[in-house]
């Protein structure tokens, strides 16, 4: 449906993909219901959103503001070097300048409605907005708050979420479980896929993804199980990440059932040629595999702020749409319970329909009427 009535909505936060792809997902949608819609983004100056949100055609204004860093002052100065305590020390002054920054942007910009969606610069600009009567939101991409998005969640006026669990935990809150707000994806059956990947239309295929940089733990289940892929009848498209694909490359995997990707950009014809797909637990990649709907196994990374991607996984596996295996487990398990999994196709049923029961494809037509609603 496409509205008459122009708005001019604020889109904040960012620092990771996980942040910033649902912004432009919710900055797409609103120019999808109206063409004049103006949409501002406000991000962090030094993290990556300064550089994704313009080649996506959206104008941004970046703050000058950092997180805290979360290992004690003393320990900063004692083992990490006088720079750490510095980017803590300047803190107060970030702040005081992104909170007078973030008026000017209000004051001129005169926004209709703000979101904020995680990150550093979301926490100050969500609450200048909220506490100068802008009508504001936060969308929270995780299956619990960050530390941002906790801090605001008493303060704004609707909070939107992909997890049932966060409306009982805020219980009196204007919750609202719409799900992430993720790329159009459209899974297709052909020939084409396969040409793509130059893998066999007639082979069950196992789709390894450890992230755009690449898990080192993903990628060494496959290659200390070598020979079992080598015996198998399964096809391996294995994303190896930036970061180890040269190392990679250097054993000179010959196995013809092994197509090896640095990283793969056409993330549709990849899930389109999947019979099983092996994923990191990010809250952005969860809910685009519960609209693919294939059997998965999730490996959280054990790197991750407040554990979240380890929750993410246990929600999808408590509800039977997921295998979820420990990263330190994952060279032992991996590749074994792929093959488990591919031969048991009343497993492979119940997955694909535990997924499609938790997937939400209407997340950004969701939270866009709800705006409207708002106003």
């Amino acid at each position: 449906m496409h509205r008459k009535n122009k708005i001019k909505v604020i889109l904040c936060g960012g620092g990771t993909g996980g942040h910033i792809f649902p912004m432009i997902s919710i900055a797409n949608e609103l120019k999808n219901e109206n063409k004049e819609n103006e949409i501002l983004f406000v991000g962090s100056r030094d993290r990556m959103e300064m550089e994704i949100v313009p080649k996506h055609n959206f104008k941004i204004i970046g703050l000058w503001i950092s997180g805290i860093k979360r290992s004690s002052i003393l320990l900063n100065i004692l083992f990490a070097g006088i720079p750490f305590f510095l980017q803590n020390f300047l803190l107060p002054l970030k702040l005081l300048y992104s909170i007078f920054r973030s008026i000017y942007i209000l004051y001129t910009f005169k926004p209709d409605f703000v979101i904020g969606f995680g990150g550093y610069s979301s926490g100050p600009f969500v609450f200048i907005s909220n506490f100068l009567r802008f009508k504001t939101a936060i969308q929270e991409q995780n299956s619990s708050m960050g530390l941002t998005n906790k801090f605001l969640v008493n303060r704004v006026d609707h909070v939107f979420v992909a997890y049932e669990k966060l409306k009982k935990i805020y219980p009196n809150k204007p919750i609202h479980n719409f799900g992430n707000p993720i790329r159009g994806l459209r899974v297709e059956d052909s020939i084409k896929p396969y040409k793509h990947f130059k893998l066999e239309k007639d082979k069950k295929t196992v789709l390894v993804l450890g992230g755009s940089l690449g898990a080192k733990n993903i990628n060494d289940a496959i290659i200390n199980n070598i020979s079992l892929i080598r015996e198998s009848s399964y096809q391996i498209l294995w994303q190896t990440g930036k970061l180890y694909y040269d190392e990679i490359q250097n054993h000179n995997y010959q196995e013809k059932n092994l197509v090896i990707k640095p990283f793969i950009d056409r993330m549709d014809l990849a899930y389109s040629v999947a019979d099983l797909i092996i994923s990191r637990a990010g809250a952005i990649a969860i809910s685009e595999l519960c609209v693919v709907a294939k059997p998965l196994i999730l490996i959280p990374s054990p790197n991750v702020v407040d554990d979240h991607q380890t929750k993410n996984a246990l929600e999808i596996s408590e509800r039977g749409g997921c295998v979820l295996i420990k990263d330190s487990d994952a060279k032992d398990l991996m590749m074994n319970k792929s093959i488990e999994i591919l031969e048991d196709q009343k497993l492979i049923d119940s997955m694909k329909a535990n997924l499609r029961e938790l997937s939400m494809p209407n997340a950004s037509s969701n939270i866009v009427e709800k705006i409207y609603e708002s106003l």
